[in-house]
């Protein structure tokens, strides 16, 4: 087998490059989520008002663009809406999260089962 001179693999690197170039497109849409959850993190919280806006936008811009949804979007929804007492929309967004991804079922389950438990706890906890 002949050896590959300098320029051959240069040539050859360009058409790896180009061919990586090229390639297709990302399997979820992203968009604002991967900011929305590092600020989370950063802000131990931050404004959750702002942030639950901020990720149903990019849901209804993920809808419209026909792309799917990225894994824990719709937990990380539930959760700014569990913080923000709307129980309802937080249910909705782990039971989103558990039908399109199944693998998740077990932990969204048990996020569901503690989310309907909240308002009675804190019920049967008030002082009487």
């Amino acid at each position: 087998m002949r050896r590959l001179g300098g320029g051959a693999l240069l040539a050859l690197a360009a058409v790896l490059g180009a061919a990586s170039a090229s390639a297709r497109p990302m399997l979820y849409e992203w968009g604002a989520y991967p900011e929305a959850l590092a600020a989370h993190l950063r802000e131990a919280g931050g404004d959750a008002a702002r942030q639950a806006a901020r990720l149903e936008q990019q849901l209804q811009r993920t809808a419209t663009a026909g792309r799917a949804v990225p894994p824990g979007l719709h937990a990380h929804l539930a959760l700014l809406h569990a913080q923000l007492g709307n129980d309802a929309k937080a249910v909705e967004h782990l039971r989103a999260e558990k039908a399109l991804y199944p693998e998740s079922a077990r932990y969204m389950d048990f996020l569901l089962a503690n989310t309907r438990r909240q308002p009675a706890d804190a019920a049967a906890e008030a002082p009487k």
